[in-house]
């Protein structure tokens, strides 16, 4: 049965810059540590880590929301895409985001848990930390 992942985590810039950096193939790339095609506009494909990551954009709020349509590699091949929502709101000394991803598969459940932080908001916490106010 598919399950949902709902997690909020705090980072130390705007949130129109987390916004930004997540939209932005090179910015993005340089947390992750690995290629990444994406665009700022619905309908954008969107692949990472050498294809492990596919989807497509679906919606975007400027500097506000994005939806994705999001799997991994590990999902079977009959399950149906996972849907991604971060949402970027301004916070004391940063932003926080707010992330609903519905859908995730049991069999890559934990995986997808354990990527955000791992893949993501641990890279993305050092890069800002060297480079506050890129």
């Amino acid at each position: 049965m598919p399950r949902q992942i709902m997690m909020a985590v705090t980072l130390p810039a705007p949130p129109e810059r987390l916004f930004d950096t997540y939209l932005d193939p090179v910015a993005h790339a340089a947390i992750t540590g690995a290629p990444v095609t994406i665009a700022p506009r619905p309908g954008a494909a969107f692949q990472a880590f050498n294809g492990a990551l596919t989807g497509t954009i679906l919606h975007l709020e400027p500097k506000r929301l994005i939806v994705q349509a999001w799997r991994s590699i590990k999902f079977p091949a009959d399950t149906l895409d996972s849907v991604l929502v971060l949402s970027f709101w301004p916070q004391d000394g940063g932003a926080r985001i707010e992330l609903v991803h519905v859908n995730v598969p049991e069999e890559d459940f934990a995986g997808v848990s354990t990527g955000w932080e791992k893949y993501y908001w641990t890279p993305w916490r050092a890069a800002l930390a060297e480079s506050p106010a890129a």
